[in-house]
């Protein structure tokens, strides 16, 4: 069992820049793919990044290289760097944890692939 806690939501100007945390509890995080998804009011969850268990990582193509995420395993926390923030990247933001293995990009951004989710942290960018 996995349990995450996502913190660092906020309210942020457009241009600023954010970083979201998520802690995660539990045994072998290390083994884990991590990765953060987004909603926003009146669409579906959409992903954003992922993390897989030997640290390569993957993005959505909309995020056009302004987001980074990391995962720190002494900590049991994975990170999502957000700049150069816009107005649509308003959302709530929440964070998976998935055990699967697989060498392909469109597995990770799969959000049926993560079986635990934290409850999810506000990011609202004001123009």
């Amino acid at each position: 069992q996995v349990q995450l806690v996502e913190s660092g939501g906020g309210l942020v100007q457009a241009g600023g820049s954010l970083r979201l945390s998520c802690a995660a509890s539990g045994r072998a995080f290390s083994n884990y793919n991590m990765a953060w998804f987004r909603q926003a009011p009146g669409k579906e969850r959409q992903f954003v990044a992922a993390i897989n268990w030997s640290g390569t990582t993957y993005y959505a193509d909309s995020d056009e290289g302004r987001f980074t995420i990391s995962r720190d395993n002494a900590k049991n926390t994975v990170y999502l760097q957000m700049n150069s923030l816009k107005p649509v990247d308003t959302a709530v933001y929440y964070c998976a944890a998935g055990a699967g293995r697989a060498y392909y990009s469109t597995y990770y951004s799969d959000s049926a692939k993560y079986s635990y989710w934290g409850q999810g942290t506000q990011l609202t960018v004001s123009s």
